[in-house]
């Protein structure tokens, strides 16, 4: 299955330390290596790359990591992401893909079980544990489900029993929502998206049990990341 990453955000929380969150180096190697060779492991077989911010810089890396990567920079990348998700959605047309983020780091498994899940218009990995140590409340994306169902999604979301761990599998249905979203008015972000889904019960999700994610956000998360490799290695 393709896989679509979003990498064309500014990353203002790891400016201090990076100018391109996703050539900020974790234990040695760059944030969207590491993304895309995790997601290549779990099963992901080919990659368009949505540019924006230090465009330049991540097409020149990514060509030396693999010239199979396909990059397409996004008109506006101030703009939600859900604007960069429909430029390369131009790209892949409405087949089923992945849909991950480049400052995202997941066990490959994630990946694995987010591709055997049953076909929908929008799958989320979801990670139960509400304890888990490594979630950032200020900034992760809460999910409320009903069963393998959505039912609402945010940021400061009440009444949640999930985190959104940022891989998701989606079709052109998940890109007609979002557009119309956007033309409703909505703010362009991949949360609308999913909520216009769930509005429709159209938006599903996977657990991904006791597998590890990060979201590589600031200096904090850059840390725990570069600990986490440390142990691995």
């Amino acid at each position: 299955m393709q896989a679509l990453i979003v990498a064309a955000g500014f990353g203002s929380r790891l400016r201090a330390v990076s100018p391109s969150k996703p050539l900020t180096l974790v234990a040695g190697t760059p944030l969207i290596a590491r993304v895309i060779a995790a997601a290549r492991a779990g099963g992901a077989t080919g990659f368009v790359v949505v540019t924006g911010h230090e465009g330049d810089r991540l097409r020149a890396f990514l060509n030396r990591l693999d010239p199979g990567i396909r990059c397409v920079e996004t008109a506006d990348w101030n703009l939600a992401n859900g604007h960069s998700v429909l430029t390369g959605a131009n790209v892949l047309g409405p087949a089923p893909h992945l849909l991950m983020m480049a400052d995202h780091l997941f066990d490959p498994a994630i990946v694995a079980r987010t591709i055997a899940a049953p076909p929908a218009a929008l799958t989320l990995a979801i990670d139960r544990r509400l304890d888990n140590p490594l979630v950032d409340m200020d900034d992760v994306t809460r999910v409320r489900t009903d069963g393998d169902r959505i039912v609402a999604i945010g940021k400061h979301l009440p009444g949640y029993d999930a985190f959104d761990c940022g891989v998701f599998a989606v079709d052109g249905r998940f890109h007609a929502a979002l557009r119309r979203s956007i033309a409703e008015g909505g703010t362009g972000s991949i949360s609308a998206g999913v909520e216009a889904l769930a509005a429709t019960g159209d938006a599903r999700v996977i657990d991904i049990g006791d597998a590890w994610w990060l979201d590589v956000d600031d200096p904090r998360a850059l840390a725990q990341a570069e600990d986490a490799f440390a142990a691995a290695a």
